[in-house]
C-alpha cells in the first residue's frame, strides 16, 4: 500500500485495520525525515534550552540535561510513561495506532530518523504487534500511556502480540531479526507524544457506528411495513423545504427500499391519519445521525492526517517551537458526537421494536407470535433492547466536558479524548443488538402480513437473515437467533441494502 502522510484515507484505514501486508512511503517523504532529524541533532549540541531535546519534560521543562545523559533521557521517559492499565487494545485498532504514528513522523515535524518509521512499519506489515493497555491517557499531552508501550517495544520492553499469541517485545524483534534500538534525541518524546491512540478508537468507533446506521435505515423502513405504516412521511417535497442534507438523503433512501410494497398500497386508504414518531420521523432523527457521522468523519479525518507531536520542528528556520498540537479536544468532541448519534440510532430503533410488539399499535399478533400465552414471542427481547437503549443514555454522556489536571498543573486542561472514543466500542455493540433485535421483530411482522407483500429490496434482507435465523413460530431458545442477527449488523452485511452513500469530505474525494 502507498501511503502518502498527510494524506491518508479512510479507506486506507479500513485496509490497515484488517491487515496489509506492504506499506511504502515516497523517496520525498524520507527526505523530509532526514533533514529534520539532522535539525535536531544539532540543536542537541547547542547550550541553549529546547524543550524535550536537552530538557526534562511537563513540570521539569525548565531541568536542562547534559549531553552525556541525552539518550538515557529518550530511554527514561518511555519506562517512565509506560504505566497504561486495563484490557489490551483489539489489533485492529493497534494497527491504525501504528500507520497513525507513522504518518505523523513521516511529515518531517518531529525529528526522528528514519530507522524509527522503519522499525514502526515492520511491527505492522509483519503484524507485529504492540501490546497496548486501553486505559491511562487523559487525552493530553496525547497518549502518552499507551503510546509509552508502544515505544518500549523498539526498546525491547513490553509485550507483542504475533498471530494472536502474545511474547515478550524482544522476542517479538527477533522475529524481525532486530535488536532493540537506542532512541537519539527527541525520539521517545516524539513516540509519546500525540493523539494516535484517541484517534485510532475513534475511527473504529466510526466504522461500528457508522455500520449500525446503515443496518438501522434498513429495519426502520422494514418497521414501517411490518406496522402497516405510511411512506408519505418520506416524500421528498417534506424534506425539500427543510433543507438538511442529511434527512434528503435518508427520506430517499426509505422510499427505495419501500418501493413496490404490497404492504403500503394495501393500507393506503386505512383510517389512520399519522404514524407515531418512531415510523413518521426517521428521515429528521437518522437524517441529524448521518450528518453528524460525515461531520465527524472529516474532523477525525483530518486528525488522523494531522501533526500532533510536541515540540515540532520546523527545519527552513531550524527552530524548534512548542505548542500544544497534542490535545485531542478535535477528537473528544468528534467521540462525543458520535456516542450521541450512536445513542438515538439505538433510542429510536428500540421505539419501533415497542411499537411492533403492540397489537394496538401494529394490528399485528401480541408480541409478534401466534399463539399468544403458550408463547411469549418477543416479549422479553424487547426489554433486552430497552436495557441497552437505557445503557447507552450513560455511555453517551460527553467525555469532553470532563478536566482533570495533571503533571503538577503543568497540564491543567485535559481532554479525556482516549475515554470518550474507547467508550463507542461497546456503544455500538450495543446499538448493533438492538438493530439486530429489530431486524428479527420486523422481518417477523412482515411475514405475518403473507399474503401481502413486503417490496423486492426488503424481500432480499429477509432471505438473507433467514440464511441464518428461521422464522419465529413457537418459543425456543432465542438468544443464539439475536446473536446471529447481531453479527449481520456489525459485519455490515445488513448495511450494504441500504441504499445511501456517506460522502464524508468532497475534498479529499473520500467516501464512508
Amino acid at each position: 500500500m502507498q501511503i502518502q502522510p498527510g494524506a491518508i484515507t479512510l479507506q486506507q484505514l479500513r485496509l490497515v485495520r484488517d491487515r496489509v501486508s506492504e506499506i511504502a512511503l515516497s523517496g520525498a517523504v524520507w527526505e523530509s525525515v532526514d533533514t529534520s532529524a539532522a535539525t535536531v541533532s544539532a540543536i542537541a549540541q547547542r547550550s541553549a534550552p529546547a524543550y524535550g531535546i536537552n530538557t526534562g519534560f511537563g513540570r521539569l521543562a525548565n531541568t536542562q540535561i547534559p549531553p552525556s545523559e541525552l539518550l538515557l533521557l529518550q530511554r527514561n521517559l518511555v519506562l517512565s510513561h509506560a504505566v497504561g492499565v486495563g484490557e489490551p487494545l483489539p489489533d485492529p485498532v493497534v494497527r491504525m495506532v501504528l500507520l497513525l504514528k507513522i504518518a505523523s513522523l513521516a511529515q518531517g515535524y518531529s525529528g526522528v530518523s528514519s530507522a524509527v518509521i522503519e522499525a514502526l512499519i515492520d511491527l505492522l506489515v509483519h503484524d507485529v504487534l504492540p501490546v497496548i493497555p486501553s486505559q491511562g491517557s487523559v487525552g493530553a499531552s496525547g497518549d502518552l500511556a499507551p503510546l509509552a508501550h508502544l515505544a518500549a517495544i523498539l526498546l525491547g520492553i513490553g509485550e507483542v502480540r504475533v498471530q494472536g499469541k502474545a511474547m515478550a517485545a524482544i522476542d517479538g524483534l527477533a522475529c524481525l531479526d532486530r535488536s532493540p534500538m537506542i532512541l537519539g534525541p527527541k525520539e521517545g518524546l516524539a513516540l509519546l507524544n500525540g493523539t494516535q491512540v484517541s484517534t485510532a478508537l475513534a475511527i473504529e468507533g466510526l466504522f461500528a457506528i457508522e455500520r449500525a446506521a446503515l443496518g438501522a435505515v434498513v429495519t426502520g423502513a422494514m418497521s414501517v411495513d411490518a406496522a402497516a405504516g405510511s411512506v408519505v412521511p418520506f416524500d421528498h417535497r417534506i424534506q425539500a423545504v427543510r433543507g438538511h442534507r442529511g434527512q434528503i438523503d435518508v427520506a430517499r433512501a426509505y422510499l427505495r427500499l419501500l418501493e413496490g410494497s404490497g404492504i403500503a398500497q394495501w393500507h393506503q386508504n386505512c383510517e389512520k391519519v399519522q404514524d407515531p414518531y418512531s415510523l413518521r420521523c426517521q428521515p429528521q432523527v437518522m437524517g441529524s445521525v448521518f450528518d453528524t457521522l460525515r461531520w465527524c468523519a472529516q474532523t477525525l479525518l483530518v486528525e488522523a492526517n494531522g501533526v500532533s507531536d510536541n515540540p515540532l520542528v520546523f527545519v527552513e528556520t531550524g527552530e524548534v517551537l512548542s505548542g500544544g498540537n497534542f490535545h485531542a479536544e478535535p477528537v473528544a468532541m468528534a467521540a462525543d458526537f458520535l456516542a450521541i448519534a450512536a445513542s438515538e440510532i439505538g433510542g429510536l430503533a428500540e421505539r419501533r421494536i415497542a411499537l411492533l410488539i403492540d397489537s394496538t399499535l401494529s394490528g399485528l399478533p401480541p408480541f409478534l407470535v401466534k399463539d399468544g400465552g403458550v408463547n411469549s414471542g418477543f416479549m422479553i427481547a424487547h426489554v433486552t433492547a430497552a436495557s441497552l437503549a437505557s445503557e447507552n443514555k450513560s455511555l453517551a454522556h460527553p467525555a469532553s466536558v470532563d478536566s482533570l489536571p495533571t503533571s503538577a498543573n503543568q497540564e491543567d486542561h485535559v481532554s479525556m479524548a482516549t475515554f470518550a472514543a474507547r467508550r463507542l466500542g461497546p456503544l455500538a455493540r450495543n446499538v448493533a443488538t438492538i438493530v439486530a433485535i429489530e431486524l428479527l421483530a420486523s422481518a417477523q411482522g412482515i411475514e405475518l402480513r403473507a399474503p401481502v407483500p413486503t417490496s423486492a429490496a426488503l424481500q432480499r434482507v429477509i432471505a438473507r437473515l433467514r440464511e441464518v435465523v428461521p422464522h419465529y413460530d413457537v418459543d425456543h431458545y432465542l438468544a443464539p437467533d439475536i446473536a446471529a442477527a447481531t453479527e449481520l449488523v456489525a459485519q455490515g452485511v445488513l448495511a450494504a441494502f441500504a441504499p445511501i452513500e456517506l460522502s464524508v469530505c468532497p475534498s479529499l474525494g473520500e467516501a464512508l
